[in-house]
Formats: C-alpha cells, sequence, structure tokens
C-alpha cells in the first residue's frame, strides 16, 4: 500500500512539473482527416455530444465514426480531398484512427457521463474548443488541476473517489 501511494506521489510530482505554467501548448497532432472544430462548433454551432457519442456505462466520450460525419458530408464539400478520404473510411465501415489529444491514465477513474450531469460543460477540462482550427491541449488535466476544481465545486477530494485501492 505504501509502494502504491509513492508511486501515485511521484506520478503527480512529474505531471505537475511537465504541464507546469509558463510552457507553451503544444500544438494539436495531425488527425488522418483534418477536422476544424473552429468551424463546426464555433461557426456551425454543433454540439460536443452530436461528434462524441457518450456510451453505456459512460465514462468515455467516443470519437467521430466517419458514418456520423457522412450525414452533413454525403452532400457539404464533396469534392474535398480531406472528405473524399472520409467517404472511403465511411464506405469501407473502416474506424477513422483519431489521435486522442486528452487521454486520462489508466489508474484514474473519470466518468464523463457523472461530470455533465453535474452540469460542468465541456469547455470546463477541454478549454475554448469552438476557437480551435487544430485541437489542441488548452487545459492541464492533471490532480492538482482536478482536485481545485473539486473544491471548487464541493466535490469529494478523497483518493478513492478517483483512484481504485488495490490490497
Amino acid at each position: 500500500m505504501i509502494c502504491r501511494i509513492a508511486i501515485l506521489c511521484a506520478a503527480f510530482v512529474l505531471t505537475v512539473a511537465a504541464q507546469s505554467p509558463g510552457r507553451e501548448t503544444p500544438a494539436g497532432p495531425e488527425q488522418p482527416v483534418p477536422y476544424n472544430h473552429k468551424h463546426h462548433v464555433g461557426t456551425l454551432k454543433l454540439r460536443c455530444n452530436m461528434c462524441h457519442p457518450n456510451k453505456d456505462p459512460g465514462e468515455l466520450m467516443g470519437l467521430p465514426a466517419a458514418s456520423v460525419c457522412m450525414q452533413c458530408h454525403q452532400s457539404v464539400k464533396t469534392d474535398s480531398p480531406a472528405i473524399r478520404k472520409l467517404t472511403e473510411y465511411a464506405k469501407s465501415s473502416r474506424p477513422v484512427k483519431w489521435v486522442r489529444v486528452y487521454e486520462i491514465p489508466t489508474y484514474v477513474f473519470f466518468s464523463h457521463r457523472a461530470h455533465a450531469e453535474a452540469k460542468n460543460t465541456c469547455q470546463e477540462c477541454h478549454g475554448d474548443v469552438a476557437s480551435q482550427e487544430l485541437m489542441s491541449k488548452q487545459v492541464n488535466l492533471n490532480m492538482s488541476g482536478c482536485m481545485s476544481c473539486h473544491k471548487t465545486k464541493n466535490a469529494s477530494n478523497d483518493c478513492t473517489y478517483c483512484h481504485e485501492q488495490r490490497n
């Protein structure tokens, strides 16, 4: 048990050091098909859950299937090389291998559904997505940030709330 706590503390310190203020936010990763959040979310006002499903049990928000994109793009911008590529994904029923921008460590329990039901917004954890052409990390989702948010919202900061205790 003490060893596990020491490992968690070391991981926390390294995470905080790597994400300390003053460091520039890195550019987002290149995606297999370019997607402009600024246009889709900012200009067109699409809601996050239109493209990012939250299947049961609700921990993860999914990444969009090509078929979801094709609901609009079967008739919008069809001459674009990127949309042609997306059309091929949809026709062959192959998943688009989107590169995750945010990823929750495996040792942390996090439920998107529970946070949404508690009236948290996507922007609180993901930043102003509507202003980004290329999605990048705008918010440091580290233990300190999560605990600060929990304190502000009067949510539990007990270790077992987010971390499973193993014997």
